[in-house]
Order: structure tokens, then C-alpha cells, then sequence
């Protein structure tokens, strides 16, 4: 299963059972997680990490 279809799921889910509340947090959680991962090996990482 890619990617993409999991997403296309996703948002059928959404549409279908009118979850629309479930988009903001997944949305935070994905760039969270985006800027941990970019951030890692950089001079930001122990300022990230005091975040959570």
C-alpha cells in the first residue's frame, strides 16, 4: 500500500463521516514530526527537543 493511498483513504474517511476535526491534528502532527526529522542534525535540534 503506498503512500498516496493511505492518504486518498484518509481524506475519503474524512469526507464520508464528516470528521473534519481529525485534519488540524493530523496536519500538526506531520509537520512536527517534518521538522524533527529536517532538524536533527543541525545546531536546532536540543531547542526542538525541549519542546516536548
Amino acid at each position: 500500500m503506498s503512500k498516496l493511498s493511505i492518504l486518498a483513504e484518509f481524506w475519503q474517511f474524512m469526507r464520508v463521516r464528516k470528521k473534519w476535526w481529525l485534519a488540524p491534528i493530523i496536519i500538526v502532527m506531520m509537520l512536527l514530526s517534518l521538522m524533527i526529522v529536517l532538524t536533527q542534525g543541525s545546531a536546532l535540534a536540543p531547542f526542538i527537543y525541549t519542546l516536548f
